[in-house]
């Protein structure tokens, strides 16, 4: 397998740790929202977990074959552009942000975390489904 196949390889694979983060994501706020803490916990650590995973990956793939360029041209460049553009400076809130929401989860300091989930929890779900759209719209959309 070449370098390229990895890395389109790899592009797949982000994409499907995103969807994954994002479906962990929802599916969390909702056992919470439900009263259920434990179930809530287990799934915030997956998502956690799914996230540092495709941290590590993309880092993997954008090593291996550097960033991909857009083929697009005009209006759909442009939404590309903006997606991007959004995506990327978002994605580099969450780490902090979940690393905070985890020391007071860990502290039991709820009412702070609940604050700060407020917040944190529709930018994650942002860039997990703008990181699938950006995987989509590089590989897949003529």
């Amino acid at each position: 397998m070449t370098r390229a196949e990895l890395g389109d390889n790899l592009a797949l694979v982000n994409a499907m740790l995103n969807a994954t983060s994002g479906i962990l994501l929802v599916i969390g706020r909702r056992a919470i929202k439900a009263g259920k803490r434990e179930t809530h916990k287990r799934l915030m650590l997956a998502t956690v977990a799914t996230s540092a995973v495709f941290l590590t990956s993309y880092l993997t793939r954008v090593a291996l074959t550097g960033t991909h360029a857009d083929p697009h041209q005009g209006a759909v460049h442009v939404l590309y552009l903006v997606i991007l553009l959004t995506h990327m400076t978002l994605a580099s809130a969450v780490p902090v942000l979940a690393i905070i929401l985890l020391v007071r989860a860990y502290k039991e300091r709820f009412a702070a975390h609940r604050k700060l989930a407020r917040y944190t929890y529709p930018i994650w779900l942002y860039v997990s489904v703008t990181g699938v759209i950006v995987y989509v719209m590089l590989y897949h959309l003529p």
